[in-house]
């Protein structure tokens, strides 16, 4: 979980990518390509599905810990990454490959919107130095707007309709999954 807030310290437009693209994802992609496999390992997939849930509770924790704005989206990034994973746990194959594109797209705009911020102060990213923005920086307020709407997963955008399915499929997973989805 470490590596990928280490790797924010390149430009912005290149961590966009990163969380974007199929360098952060590669692995969920695989997992769920391979579900024919899958399917035969319950005991595996039981093993996904809680660690894929302890990493996006964690990752969401580390998240609130932070106050450089890319790390904070970058430990974001290692929470969603966890619902995906949970969602294969429990045979939500193409529901995680579901998130998985919406994340790159929300996710994508919030990096986006984070390198227009710290360019328009000066290459600051602490947010505790990032207050009155809304007035100052409309158009980029109501890119953060969106894409956090999205993360968190409010109607009617494309994370709710993923994250929602997630939850809905983690839930139904009997009583593993009850316990997991208060997690999530």
């Amino acid at each position: 979980h470490i590596w990928l807030a280490d790797a924010m310290a390149g430009p912005t437009p290149v961590s966009a990518l990163i969380h974007a693209a199929t360098m952060v994802t590669a692995g969920i992609f695989m997992m769920a390509r391979l579900n024919g496999l899958f399917v035969h390992a319950e005991v595996t997939l039981t093993v996904v599905a809680i660690l894929g849930t302890a990493t996006a509770f964690i990752a969401a924790c580390l998240a609130l810990l932070q106050n450089d704005i890319k790390k904070i989206l970058a430990y974001s990034t290692v929470s969603q990454l966890g619902f995906m994973a949970a969602a294969i746990g429990v045979k939500a194959f193409s529901t995680s490959l579901f998130h998985l594109y919406t994340h790159a797209f929300f996710k994508a705009t919030l990096f986006l919107a984070a390198g227009a911020l710290i360019h328009s102060l000066g290459g600051e990213q602490d947010i505790l130095k990032m207050g009155g923005q809304r007035k100052k920086n409309q158009w980029n307020f109501i890119s953060f707007l969106v894409g956090s709407l999205a993360l968190a997963g409010i109607f009617p955008t494309s994370g709710f309709f993923s994250k929602d399915d997630i939850l809905l499929r983690v839930y139904s997973a009997g009583e593993l999954g009850k316990v997991l989805f208060a997690i999530l």
